[in-house]
């Protein structure tokens, strides 16, 4: 599909090409969604609500080949959001989860990790390895110097390391 050419289709109201976009991102957006609000409810309102913003201002995006950070800035901005919104409701699941950290596996995926870490590093770890997005367009997406955006995925790196080191030595002693 070629974006940029679907993109000045939607920009002049052609609602299926809009409609192959979105279909298009659609896993770029819940992975995104989900590495913020981690709750599959509210990414699915988060990427509703980011559909239907998209569509009203998709007339106003200059440049079509920046369609794709156009469109996760939108739901970035859209799961901040509700997730200020939420703020003062704590979930039941989250008074019985005593850290980040999982206790038990024997078998370690690198993304459920990536699921336990801080919101902070989560996200900028889903858009630099499995978004596959620059240190600069993080940086522009997220309004953060790209040093702040290098050290946040050095942290990131660090405490994954940990864990996985950690899950290798549980392994090793339950063997």
């Amino acid at each position: 599909m070629e974006i940029e050419l679907e993109v000045k289709r939607a920009q002049k109201g052609e609602k299926q090409s809009f409609a192959k976009l979105i279909r298009h991102y659609q896993v770029h957006l819940y992975r995104i969604a989900y590495a913020i609000l981690k709750n599959d409810s509210d990414c699915a309102d988060a990427i509703q609500e980011t559909i239907l913003n998209a569509y009203q201002s998709i007339h106003q995006l200059k440049q079509p080949n920046y369609f794709k950070t156009w469109l996760i800035r939108i739901l970035i901005n859209q799961c901040n959001k509700m997730l200020h919104q939420n703020k003062k409701m704590i979930p039941f699941e989250k008074l019985q989860e005593p850290s980040y950290a999982p206790k038990e596996y024997k078998e370690v995926e690198l993304k459920e990790l990536v699921n336990h870490l801080d919101p902070n590093h989560r996200l900028v770890i889903t858009l630099y390895y499995f978004e596959d997005l620059s240190l600069e367009q993080i940086a522009n997406l997220l309004n953060l110097p790209e040093g702040t955006i290098k050290s946040r995925l050095y942290k990131a790196r660090s405490i994954l390391s940990e864990w996985l080191s950690v899950s290798k030595e549980r392994v090793m002693r339950c063997e």
